[in-house]
C-alpha cells in the first residue's frame, strides 16, 4: 500500500507523534514503497557491526533508523510549525505550497 506524499529528500520536517515527538530534522532518505523516512538526528539507535574493510574493529555505531511517514509533517519556517502541503497549479507548472500561509516551497 503506497501512501501519497508531497515530501521530498532534504525537506525540513517535524515529528508529530511517538517517542521523538517535537524533534526537527532534514529528510535523508524516503522509502515510498514501505512508507518510511529517515530523518537526520531522529530515532538514533546502536547498531552492532561485524569487522569489515571500512570498519576493521567492528563494534557498535549509532545511526538513524526509519520512522513511519505518517509521523512527520513539513516544518514551515514562516508559520513556525508543522503544516500540510498543497499543490498550486499555474500556467505550465505545479509547485508545493504551505496550506497555512501560502508560501511556495519549490523554486
Amino acid at each position: 500500500m503506497d501512501m501519497n506524499t508531497k515530501l521530498k529528500v532534504n525537506d525540513n520536517v517535524v515529528v508529530i507523534s511517538g517517542s521523538e515527538q517535537g524533534r526537527r530534522g532534514k529528510i535523508l532518505h524516503l522509502n515510498r514503497d514501505k512508507n518510511r523516512v529517515i530523518v537526520e538526528g531522529v530515532n538514533k539507535r546502536q547498531k552492532f557491526v561485524r569487522p569489515s574493510q571500512e570498519n576493521p574493529k567492528g563494534g557498535s555505531i549509532t545511526k538513524e533508523f526509519p520512522i513511519h511517514l505518517s509521523n512527520v509533517m513539513y516544518f514551515c519556517d514562516k508559520c513556525k510549525k508543522g503544516v500540510r502541503l498543497s499543490i498550486a497549479v499555474t500556467d505550465k507548472d505545479k509547485s508545493r505550497v504551505c496550506s497555512k500561509c501560502g508560501k511556495s516551497l519549490d523554486k
